[in-house]
């Protein structure tokens, strides 16, 4: 060990500033091998966390919901409800668009104009003057199927009942949507 050390030593002593150079840019090449790409962007753990938890709100939210209308309703007893949602919803933001001629071609004597459209964000002013985009629509969360279990989940017309509601509610399929008999 002692030895590569001193003839490391030995090298950069005898060398001149060709090596010095060569050194740097090695280093150089180092270092920016080193410095992160932005190409794949992931959301840190804890903003992941936050949407799982929006996400587990929003669905919690509808169940109640819904528990409390179904356990008022006629034959249907006490009731446990639990909905799995596909997405926790949209906000669409509004665009500006505008079409314009950018260039025109000309092929065997016709002139083609290429018309593009440019697409720009609307943004507004909040209260600290700080300009965030300006949401033109708000969709609800897309829900992917609910389980219901009810005292009275053993009748075929209060499963079908239960059935109907949850479809004119969320808009789902029938086979996304199951109503049991509660213990």
């Amino acid at each position: 060990m002692k030895e590569q050390l001193e003839k490391w030593k030995e090298l950069l002593k005898n060398s001149g500033k060709n090596r010095w150079v060569v050194f740097l840019l090695a280093g150089l090449l180092l270092l920016v091998i080193s410095i992160p790409n932005g190409g794949e962007q992931k959301l840190p753990a804890a903003q992941a966390e936050v949407a799982d938890e929006k996400t587990l709100d929003q669905a919690e939210t509808l169940a109640a919901g819904l528990e409390r209308v179904l356990s008022r309703v006629h034959g249907v007893g006490k009731t446990k409800v639990l909905v799995t949602l596909k997405s926790d919803g949209k906000r669409l933001v509004e665009k500006d668009s505008s079409a314009r001629n950018s260039s025109s071609k000309e092929n065997s004597g016709n002139t083609d104009a290429e018309n593009t459209q440019e697409e720009n964000t609307v943004y507004e002013k909040n209260g600290s003057g700080q300009e965030i985009p300006y949401v033109s629509e708000v969709l609800e969360p897309e829900v992917a199927g609910v389980l219901v279990v009810a005292e009275g989940g053993g009748d075929p017309v209060t499963v079908r009942e239960i059935t109907e509601a949850v479809q004119a509610l969320f808009g789902i399929e029938v086979h996304k949507i199951k109503v049991m008999k509660m213990d």
